[in-house]
């Protein structure tokens, strides 16, 4: 493959018919834009709507016009909120991605959605189209805490979006959490961790809050307003594993519990060095040597012929010392040879790594700071 930076150059790459077995589509749009929020996101407009779908397309013809083939075993559409699209437009943008993909060895296909977007006639669709799995983002069952969120939805909203994702056929859903929300206790958390285990999903997501740069979180925090507690999410974080574990969900990476068998095949793709083609604003693609991202701006996106706005070479070093961070988040771990037998040795010591077998991988001590950990290794 033969690549060159920037816009004007996109066209010139070449990937020499090389196989991607994972696709991930960025749709921005959403019904309200979340205070916490730092993903790449615009309040719905129907105005550009059609244009998007219809850029996103064009982008994909544009790949596969340069040789790349794709013959998917995971498709993830992530926002943003997928679902804030009306059924017809999903159904236009999938029956899209149809005509112009092999989909023979799919195995998994993830929309991400808010409950106050979801309806019986949608999750229908999406099932009858291919998708498999949906993952939902409740964050919480506490009004204030939602509140506090700024999401759109309720609680009872929530549970009954869930509700019609099982009685559409839906068989693999995921529940996205929260945890460290100013004003939290660790009570409120382990209620609901009970309240999202007696609906007996598949997986559930739990996230400690951050305060990530553009977003109002971030100035809030900045400002003084809103306090991080280090050792309140600590705790919260130990209650949520071992809450799950005795649920029977196996934490299979730092903020990812699946019942048997439901891991999340997509984005264990990522954390495990898989190769990746992204499309759509804002998404990024890591192929071979080359990771790039594309222009972070819908409008800009639509009218580019060539939307890559950033690139950047991958040396096997780079791409080892990823593989490294990134593996150590999950069960799996990395192999054994991979880490120098000192540092290795100095970690298991110290208590934050064990050896399985021929593998290396953290203990729970080491997952309370695995990205300080990640840091010795990129």
């Amino acid at each position: 493959m033969h690549f060159q930076n920037g816009f004007d150059q996109d066209p010139l790459i070449r990937f020499d018919h090389y196989v991607i077995r994972h696709v991930y589509v960025h749709i921005p749009f959403c019904p309200k834009i979340c205070p916490y929020c730092s993903f790449y996101k615009e309040a719905s407009d129907r105005n550009k709507t059609q244009a998007f779908l219809d850029a996103v397309l064009q982008e994909l013809d544009l790949r596969l016009n340069q040789g790349l083939i794709l013959r998917p075993e995971t498709v993830f559409f992530g926002g943003g909120t997928p679902t804030a699209l009306t059924a017809k437009q999903l159904e236009y943008l999938i029956l899209g991605l149809r005509a112009r993909i092999d989909f023979s060895d799919l195995d998994e296909w993830t929309i991400e959605m808010n409950p106050a977007t979801v309806s019986l006639e949608k999750a229908q669709l999406l099932l009858r189209l291919g998708v498999t799995r949906a993952s939902m983002g409740v964050q919480s069952w506490n009004p204030e805490i939602l509140t506090r969120l700024g999401r759109v939805h309720s609680a009872e909203q929530a549970k009954s979006s869930y509700t019609l994702l099982r009685e559409a056929g839906f068989t693999n859903i995921n529940l996205d959490l929260i945890f460290g929300v100013p004003g939290q206790t660790v009570d409120v958390w382990h209620r609901t961790l009970e309240k999202t285990v007696s609906l007996n999903p598949q997986h559930i997501s739990a996230y400690c809050l951050t305060y990530e740069e553009d977003t109002e979180f971030f100035r809030r925090f900045q400002e003084g307003e809103l306090i991080q507690n280090t050792y309140q999410d600590a705790s919260f974080f130990e209650t949520t594993m071992a809450g799950l574990s005795q649920a029977g969900f196996q934490q299979y990476e730092i903020s990812n519990y699946a019942k048997p068998g439901y891991e999340c095949r997509h984005n264990l793709a990522y954390w495990l060095g898989r190769d990746y083609l992204g499309l759509g604003p804002s998404a990024f693609s890591t192929i071979l040597t080359e990771r790039w991202q594309n222009v972070s701006d819908t409008s800009r996106y639509i009218e580019s012929t060539s939307p890559v706005a950033f690139s950047e070479y991958l040396s096997p070093e780079t791409r080892k010392a990823e593989s490294i961070a990134f593996g150590l988040r999950t069960y799996y771990g990395v192999p054994s040879q991979q880490i120098e037998p000192e540092q290795a040795n100095t970690l298991i010591q110290e208590g934050y790594m064990e050896r399985l077998e021929n593998r290396l991988r953290l203990t729970t001590r080491g997952k309370m700071v695995a990205d300080s950990i990640a840091e010795l290794f990129v």
